[in-house]
């Protein structure tokens, strides 16, 4: 049997449980087959505080130091569990738990551990001033929980777990009732009211001593145990009503063939054990241009901005940004809304490869970025960007980093180089040679820009001057001149060279509204 329909049957296996009322073996199962995350029940677990069978049944699903979500899982579960203990005044089962439980997140926060470890010393742990509004042990659960649930959505180990498929009411007894009427089907002399003893072998029914029903009678009485044996009906092609496809190809694509002749590819359906955030699109949805015009037309009027849908691309998240590879104009690059980066081919709908985010160097990277992470590791692709010549792109992210990859050509992605950039939100970057040197330019939260020679990551400039956070950035070159201008979300732009001098240009937009610039393709 193929894996997805084995796993339907202990979905279907799992609906029986449930409406059977075998509540504990119901959750063995979740637990052992580790496929469906029963948010009701981890949820009636952290309510009761039940933290010993919340830590048992989040293990069956993830690790510890699987990744940052989880480590973050883990440690809220155990710190609650630490601090209901010090406010029974437990201290004996709080130092078992300081030691044996949460000593595991030392080696990854040396600060917050020593903090949790003074909380001990302290009659009342509401002395510290980050506790002070820790008011009772149930208000405090239900604000653990609610951050559990944050976690748990943007955990690449649960996430895809979390939702269980609509499936008919006793589906079970259906396919059941349905095999032993193919069976009946079967028999040489099958008898008017079947007599179904075992399901532990196939049925077969004894000779039948009254006269045999003609081939037109039905073979199934309305009290008998089967339901009548259906007419099998073709199964319907998709058509473009269903198919969530355009039957004509925009150009640059190529035409596409009749919607009910397509194949399914990776990226076509929408996939069931998938969370919905916020009620927001988890797809890329590419408008299609006139064919009679190119795909680097510059529009000129609004008759000219494309209506119809050319490719609808679906993630497993929302899609926050996007870049067209520069040469080969059907590469796309998303950035997502949990940390990951994918790379399709448009034409095809083919997923080539996708990143989910990680440090590469977590030994070397920032005091402030590695406790902001533990605080929460929730993390959001702000921009991706190509290099001209498609050879590198880069990652900036809503902590701290930019992270440039290579990209020698179809799914091979490999690492080059991650900047610990600036402080909070790397909000754009871009890529110039202002030196016949390849940069990447980044700004930030930090209010500042940053300009990066991409061989080796070290800062050549730093441009400081903006009163509020950087929104974007833009270089531009003209007359062998090269320059840069940068937006703030306070509405001013502002003009640099690639020197010390600070802004040659300060404008505030009328209304003061955040902006982002760009030059049109032929640079004028």
């Amino acid at each position: 049997m193929e894996k997805n329909l084995t796993d339907e049957l202990f979905f279907i296996i799992m609906k029986f449980l449930r409406e059977e009322k075998y509540e504990e073996s119901l959750h063995n199962l979740e637990k052992e087959w580790g496929m469906f995350f029963n948010w009701k029940h981890f949820e009636d677990l952290v309510v009761a505080g039940n933290w010993d069978e919340v830590e048992s049944y989040l293990s069956a699903f993830t690790k510890v130091d699987e990744n940052r979500y989880s480590m973050k899982m883990f440690f809220d579960i155990k710190k609650q569990k630490y601090l209901e203990a010090l406010d029974r005044h437990d201290r004996h089962g709080a130092l078992d738990i300081l030691t044996k439980d949460l000593k595991v997140f030392e080696s990854y926060n040396e600060e917050i551990f020593k903090e949790i470890t003074n909380l001990i010393t302290l009659q009342n742990f509401r002395e510290n001033n980050k506790l002070a509004g820790y008011s009772d042990t149930n208000s405090a659960r239900g604000i653990v929980l609610g951050e559990l649930k944050k976690l748990a959505v943007m955990n690449p180990s649960i996430r895809q777990k979390m939702e269980f498929p609509n499936i008919e009411t006793s589906r079970l007894r259906t396919l059941l009732n349905q095999s032993l009427n193919w069976q009946h089907s079967q028999c040489p002399d099958p008898r008017r009211t079947p007599d179904v003893k075992t399901l532990l072998e196939d049925h077969l029914c004894r000779k039948d001593p009254l006269p045999q029903p003609s081939s037109s009678t039905q073979r199934t009485t309305t009290n008998g145990p089967f339901k009548p044996i259906p007419v099998p009906h073709p199964i319907p092609l998709p058509t473009s009503e269903n198919h969530p496809t355009v039957s004509a190809g925009g150009s640059g694509f190529g035409p596409l063939a009749n919607p009910a002749a397509v194949s399914k590819h990776p990226g076509d359906s929408d996939v069931v054990l998938r969370p919905k955030l916020q009620s927001l699109p988890q797809r890329t949805v590419l408008l299609r241009s006139d064919s009679r015009k190119s795909m680097n037309a510059v529009v000129s009027s609004v008759d000219e901005v494309p209506r119809h849908v050319g490719r609808i691309l679906v993630h497993g998240s929302i899609p926050t940004c996007l870049d067209f590879h520069p040469l080969k104009q059907t590469l796309l690059l998303v950035g997502t809304y949990v940390g990951e980066i994918i790379l399709w081919e448009v034409c095809t709908r083919e997923k080539i490869a996708s990143r989910e985010f990680q440090l590469w160097h977590g030994d070397f990277c920032s005091m402030p970025l590695k406790t902001t992470l533990m605080k929460d590791p929730t993390i959001i692709v702000k921009c991706v960007r190509w290099s001209p010549d498609g050879t590198l792109f880069g990652v900036a992210y809503s902590k701290h980093l930019i992270q440039l990859y290579t990209y020698p050509g179809g799914s091979d992605i490999r690492h080059h180089l991650e900047i610990d950039a600036h402080v909070g939100d790397v909000n754009d970057i871009a890529f110039c040679s202002p030196s016949k040197q390849l940069c990447v330019i980044s700004c930030g939260d930090d209010k500042t820009i940053k300009v990066w020679d991409v061989a080796t990551g070290a800062n050549l400039y730093t441009f400081e001057g903006h009163a509020a956070p950087v929104y974007s950035v833009c270089p531009h070159y003209k007359d062998n001149v090269h320059f840069l201008f940068s937006t703030s979300t306070d509405g001013t732009i502002k003009a640099w060279l690639f020197d010390q001098e600070g802004a040659r240009v300060d404008y505030v937009v009328p209304g003061r509204a955040c902006s982002t610039m760009k030059y049109s393709s032929d640079g004028k």
